[in-house]
């Protein structure tokens, strides 16, 4: 069987070809394209015989995609235009200029792709751009599904709520991709946001006393609920051996612990749920990825009670007893579904590792959509998902 032609687009440090051969799909990557020197830097380091483009998307010409005569594209558009974090200014965004340069061309290319698989914040579903691609590719004969995936919902115990988009050529009947992934078990959904709490009437100056207590009951709830869940692997089996990890380079500082130690998400190796790892982790403290508990003698629920009739001086002594540390960078990148044979040019520092990692992708779900993009009946033995 001929190998499928795969033009990777926003290539980054090669997240969607891991995913392909995660997927076991016969392929070739004709092209990868990026402009972010770092990343490219180690999309070479691991893929030294991929073609790389080290340019903007907006420069390539109608004529040189037309060259590369592609049956699939993969990409993973800049997401800031439309993150909570970001202006979210949408199509007015200048960083939103190469992708509508690829959905300009689509209706012109002498040979349409067969398959498209996209991958986006939680928030690009309410975009223009959103709206604009799949009106272009309903136009040009596709067949569209949408939907919203977390690395929990294949047993990862890594919460990254991720918008993607899969678009197939074909005069098939639509295949019912999202009954295809393994469903969040029961319960609270994963990212969802916690039931609705009506506050009594108030002055709006101030802030309704129970909500805060409320949301920090909800979140032990939420955490309690994800811990249980056995259809997701503990984070143990995610962690680098003990003697590979220079703790001291890892823990966090006492100045830090003095100042975050409320905002911190910290998990044991037993749990089986973590933050999402962004491109600020270990910069900043709140939101970024989770921290972890190192010595297992003392619990989190026992130390952080007490802390506010501490001295100051107890107070760090409490907190540098848990033996807290960052996750490294080899742990986010397995937590991402990356294998072991990816690795890091010495050159890249350990920050830009963080940064390049928080800016990329899960390999193992766009593996399995991969699959279902493809293969729709591709299934294992026992007839769940491959």
């Amino acid at each position: 069987r001929r190998r499928m032609r795969v033009l990777e687009l926003y290539s980054g440090i090669g997240g969607m070809h891991y995913a392909l051969i995660e997927s076991n799909l016969s392929y070739q990557v004709v092209a990868a394209v990026d402009i972010n020197t770092t990343a490219n830097q180690v999309y070479t380091h691991n893929f030294p015989n991929t073609a790389l483009l080290n340019k903007t998307i907006e420069g390539i010409t109608l004529e040189e995609f037309n060259k590369l005569s592609f049956d699939m594209i993969l990409m993973s558009p800049p997401c800031q235009p439309f993150t909570r974090i970001g202006l979210q200014r949408d199509l007015d965004d200048p960083r939103t200029k190469s992708f509508l340069h690829i959905v300009d061309l689509l209706p012109r290319l002498s040979k349409a792709p067969l398959y498209i698989l996209l991958e986006n914040v939680k928030g690009f579903e309410k975009s223009a751009a959103r709206e604009y691609l799949v009106k272009t590719l309903r136009e040009c004969q596709y067949t569209v599904q949408e939907m919203m995936v977390s690395p929990t919902h294949v047993g990862i115990p890594n919460s990254r709520l991720r918008y993607y988009l899969m678009a197939k050529r074909s005069a098939q009947q639509k295949v019912r991709i999202q009954e295809k992934i393994s469903a969040p078990s029961t319960g609270p959904a994963e990212d969802a946001p916690p039931a609705p709490h009506i506050c009594p009437p108030q002055d709006k100056s101030h802030t309704c006393p129970c909500s805060t207590q409320l949301k920090a009951t909800l979140e032990v709830q939420k955490k309690q609920i994800q811990n249980s869940d056995l259809s997701v692997q503990q984070i143990q089996a995610f962690l680098e051996p003990q003697e590979d990890v220079h703790e001291p380079q890892h823990l966090l500082p006492p100045k830090t612990l003095l100042r975050y130690a409320q905002l911190l998400d910290i998990v044991r190796p037993s749990c089986r749920r973590s933050v999402c790892f962004t491109k600020g982790y270990r910069k900043y403290v709140e939101g970024t990825g989770s921290v972890l508990q190192c010595c297992l003698d003392t619990s989190v629920e026992d130390v952080f009670p007490s802390l506010d009739q501490c001295s100051e001086e107890e107070k760090v002594q409490k907190l540098l007893d848990l033996k807290l540390r960052y996750f490294t960078p080899r742990e986010v990148a397995n937590l991402m579904g990356f294998p072991q044979s990816f690795t890091f040019p010495e050159s890249v520092s350990t920050k830009q590792q963080y940064r390049l990692l928080g800016n990329s992708l899960n390999v193992v779900v766009v593996a399995k959509l991969l699959q279902l993009l493809v293969t729709p009946e591709l299934q294992h033995k026992d007839g769940g998902p491959h």
